[in-house]
Order: C-alpha cells, then sequence, then structure tokens
C-alpha cells in the first residue's frame, strides 16, 4: 500500500507537468510528421540534399539570431501566454502551407520562408516552455523526468516515419497537415484549460531594463567556465549532427537498396533506439559522474553510426547503425538536463537557455549547409568520377555513393570533437561544484 500511495502522490505532484508534457508531446508528433512530409516532398522536387537541407537552414537560422534578445522577452513574459500565442502562430503557417498546396502553387520558397517564421516563434516558445517546465516541476523529479522528456521524443522519433509515410502513401501531404493541426488544437486546450504556470521568479528579469537584461545571461556565463565549455562541446557536437541530417535523406533516398520505405524503417528503428535508451534513463539512478556519462555516450555515437552507414549497404546494417547511434543519447541528454537545471538560477533561466540555445545551435545551419554542399558539390562528384578503385569498393557505385563517403568523413570528424573536449578541465570541474 505504501507504493501506492507513494505512487499516487508523485502523480500528484506532477499533474501539471504531465499534462503540459502530454500535450507538447501529441503537437510535436504533428509537426515532426509534416516536416517529414515536407523533406520528401522537396527531395522529390528537386532531387537535391542542398535544397532539402536548406529547409533546417531556414528554420534554425533567426531561430539563432534572435535567441539571446528572445530570452530577455522570455523571463519579462508571461509562460503560459507566450506559448500560446507562440504555438498560434506556427499553426497560421501550417494553414498556409495547407492553402499554397490546395491551390496547387506550394514552392520551395514558400517553404523556405515559413520555416523561417516558424524559427522566430521557437526562438521565443523553446525558453518559455524549458522555464516553465521548472516552475512546475519538483527538484527530486529533475532526473526521471529528464528521461520522460526524451521517452516522448523518442515515441515520436518512432511513430513519425510510420504514421507519415501511411498518411502520405493513403491520402497525401494534406492528411499529414490535418493531422498537425489537430494535434496543435489538442494541446493548446490542455495548456489553456488544464495548466497553471506560476509567474514568480522572473521578477530580476521583469526589472532590469531590456539591454541589462539581455547581458545578464552572458555575464553569469562568464563566471561558468564549465557550463560554457559543455555548451561549446554540443555546438561542435551540432555541427556534425547537422551535416549528418542533411546527407541522411539523399543517400537514403538515392542508395541502391534504399528509398522511402528503407528511410523510415530506419527512422523507425532510431525511434525504436532512443524509446528504449529514455525509458532506461528515466529509471536509471543518477550516475557518480554525469560528466563522464555525456562523454561516452556521445563517442560511443559518434564511433559507430556514421561508420556503419557510410560501410553499410542495407536497410538492416543501416538500421543498426542508427540504433547504435542513438540508444545512448536520452541517458545523454537527461544528465545533461540535469546539470542545467541545477546550475542555472531559475530567475536566469530564460535568459541563460536562450544564450545558451544561440551557442548550442548557430552551428546547426552552417552544418545543414555544408552537409547539403558537401554531398551534392563534392563526395558525389567524387564518386561519380571512379572507374573502380578503393572508394568504389567501400562506398559502391551510382547516386548515393557521394553521401556514403560524406558520412565516412563526418564520422572521423566526430570522434575527433569527442577526444578534444573530453580533455576540457573546465567541464570535468563542473564534477566537484555544487549548485550555486
Amino acid at each position: 500500500m505504501g507504493k501506492f500511495h507513494s505512487a499516487f502522490r508523485s502523480i500528484g505532484e506532477l499533474r501539471a507537468f504531465l499534462i503540459l508534457w502530454a500535450g507538447q508531446a501529441f503537437s510535436a508528433l504533428g509537426s515532426a510528421m509534416t516536416a517529414y512530409a515536407l523533406v520528401i516532398w522537396s527531395y522529390r522536387q528537386e532531387g537535391s540534399a542542398l535544397t532539402t537541407a536548406l529547409l533546417m537552414v531556414s528554420s534554425y537560422t533567426p531561430y539563432i539570431l534572435l535567441s539571446v534578445f528572445a530570452g530577455a522577452f522570455s523571463d519579462r513574459w508571461n509562460k503560459k501566454k507566450t506559448m500560446l500565442v507562440c504555438d498560434s502562430a506556427a499553426a497560421l503557417t501550417t494553414v498556409a502551407v495547407l492553402a499554397l498546396l490546395q491551390a496547387g502553387r506550394l514552392a520551395i520558397w514558400h517553404i523556405y520562408l515559413i520555416n523561417a517564421v516558424n524559427g522566430l516563434m521557437n526562438s521565443v516558445q523553446q525558453p518559455a516552455s524549458e522555464v516553465a517546465v521548472t516552475r512546475v516541476l519538483p527538484p527530486r523529479y529533475y532526473q526521471r523526468v529528464g528521461g520522460l522528456r526524451y521517452l516522448a521524443s523518442s515515441f515520436n522519433s518512432l511513430l513519425t516515419p510510420i504514421a507519415a509515410t501511411a498518411l502520405l502513401g493513403l491520402f497525401g501531404l494534406p492528411a499529414v497537415i490535418y493531422f498537425d493541426l489537430i494535434t496543435f488544437a489538442a494541446a493548446s486546450l490542455s495548456l489553456l484549460l488544464w495548466v497553471k504556470i506560476p509567474e514568480d521568479g522572473g521578477t530580476r528579469g521583469e526589472k532590469e531594463p531590456f539591454w541589462a537584461s539581455v547581458g545578464t545571461a552572458v555575464q553569469w556565463l562568464k563566471g561558468e567556465p564549465g557550463i560554457f565549455s559543455l555548451m561549446l562541446f554540443l555546438a561542435a557536437i551540432n555541427l556534425v549532427a547537422s551535416m549528418y541530417n542533411a546527407a541522411f535523406p539523399a543517400m537514403m533516398l538515392s542508395r541502391a537498396g534504399g528509398g522511402e520505405r528503407a528511410m523510415g524503417l530506419v527512422n523507425a528503428v532510431i525511434g525504436g533506439a532512443t524509446l528504449a535508451g529514455s525509458l532506461a534513463a528515466s529509471l536509471m539512478k543518477a550516475p557518480k559522474s554525469r560528466v563522464r556519462v555525456i562523454c561516452n555516450c556521445l563517442l560511443f555515437a559518434m564511433s559507430t553510426e556514421n561508420l556503419m552507414l557510410a560501410l553499410g549497404r542495407s536497410p538492416w546494417v543501416w538500421c543498426l547503425a542508427g540504433f547504435l547511434g542513438w540508444i545512448a543519447i536520452p541517458t545523454m541528454n537527461a544528465n545533461l538536463d540535469v546539470i542545467f537545471r541545477q546550475r542555472i538560477p531559475a530567475a536566469l533561466q530564460g535568459r541563460v537557455y536562450a544564450v545558451r540555445n544561440a551557442l548550442q545551435f548557430f552551428t546547426i545551419p552552417t552544418g545543414y549547409f555544408l552537409g547539403g554542399l558537401g554531398v551534392d558539390a563534392v563526395c558525389e562528384p567524387i564518386m561519380a568520377a571512379q572507374q573502380g578503385g578503393p572508394l568504389t569498393a567501400l562506398f559502391g557505385q551510382g547516386k548515393g555513393s557521394g553521401a556514403a563517403l560524406f558520412f565516412f568523413l563526418i564520422a572521423w570528424l566526430g570522434i575527433a570533437v569527442c577526444l578534444i573536449f573530453r580533455r576540457n578541465r573546465h567541464i570535468w570541474a563542473l564534477e566537484s561544484n555544487a549548485q550555486r
């Protein structure tokens, strides 16, 4: 009985978080399905890795450029209203895609523009959401909830390629967009009616002049070299990961043995791996060294998946690569989340998370651009010029073999990044410093 009583008490304490988490996770599924479907649509239109990669470049660029300023606004504004307004604006852009599609006028540049608007909204919504989680969540649940949050992301990763491919095949792109709008409505109503987000704790940001408020987070980070170094580590990892994301559709959709089904299968396995990893992370006890866990998980991911994607010739090898590359990522993310929440003062979290977004994510549009350009302009022409030889033996022939070569190159880049930052003394100093 004691265990049941404790469980019910925990559910009661987590009620607001669970409603917020479930609604946002459901909405994220719809958004991910639309993004997945638009990647396939754009590659069908142009057959270019760079054209597809620019979808994410257009989304991340305004997000990064405005993140620092958006964090200052986020700390001053009501979190619930901010989230509702930003989500509503994103929903309107989805309606615009649907209207253009049904009028037969949807073009690639329309999606670039719409993604830029979504990036702008996300730059404000994301730090507000992070602060909202901290406000409704008791600190003793940080470790378990860190895994639970990535559990939702894992479910979405598993379901997105399956559901999006099924809806695309049966009913076309409009059905995917309609589903996205349904998920938005459900999430917004649950947030509006059943989630109360305390607004105390942000008074410092409200009293400071705007420009002073923007600079507060930067000044705080100057005194936290461990957190700053950790952010730079993740920025370097994001550079490699975004190059991977740019090349992935090009290889999956054009390589011998690939196609939409193969891409969907590999993405589903990646989702299953992150689901299993998230379950493990949510049940795992706090490790003795969170920094060691973060470094080891990233090194394992970087030293397995990209090499196997490069050298594999069948969907089953690519599926194994995806599983190995993503199984440890939720554990890494959960421990990273705890470090940030414990170290960053609650009153500064919106601003610091916004600066973190700018630092960690500024490499993403660069990575997408370099990934698309590297495949289209460098690696594919190199492989097209091969007439036998070691490169052909390793990576095959025809369209997609250049993407395989590209994966081989970024595998070693990722390993080098992990080994370099593993030696950073400021990051390891986080182990001995308690929250201040």
